[in-house]
């Protein structure tokens, strides 16, 4: 892969993430000028390489022929949640001040899950981001189950 730094494998694959926004301007800077992404592409779509995977953002739309019957919008209740972006993080309380000073709006602090510690924010489109630094699992110790509570 080069071009740039396009998502374009010269063999085998790779994963990108497509987000559909309302406002791709706001949402690039937020990927680029909040969580620290380098803009490869402005528009048509936006891409932003994100660590060693990309984002890649448009408006919504409806179907094409490529994908009939299928119309594409942002999320509209961000109490219902079916997929979410994930983040892995070396230091997590670097990463959660760093974020906030540059106005991410977490849902809470970071908080010890035993396994991992972790944290959630949105995006511009309400967009849930889990932010985690990895840490009992690193030493076997995991999340607990439903037998581990009783």
């Amino acid at each position: 892969m080069d071009n740039d730094g396009l998502p374009a494998p010269s063999e085998g694959l790779l994963v990108t993430h497509f987000l559909t926004v309302r406002d791709v301007a706001r949402s690039r800077r937020f990927y680029s000028e909040v969580i620290g992404g380098r803009v490869v592409l402005a528009e048509n779509p936006c891409i932003v390489r994100l660590a060693n995977s990309w984002i890649i953002m448009n408006p919504g739309g409806g179907p094409t022929p490529d994908k009939p019957e299928v119309t594409l919008v942002p999320p509209d209740d961000p109490h219902t949640v079916s997929a979410f972006i994930n983040l892995r993080v070396a230091d997590i309380e670097a990463c959660y001040a760093q974020w906030s000073a540059k106005g991410a709006e977490f849902l809470t602090p970071p908080i010890d899950r035993r396994a991992e510690i972790r944290c959630y924010l949105r995006d511009p489109d309400g967009y849930l981001i889990e932010v985690g630094q990895a840490t009992g699992m690193l030493e076997g110790i995991f999340a607990r189950t439903d037998k581990d509570s009783g």
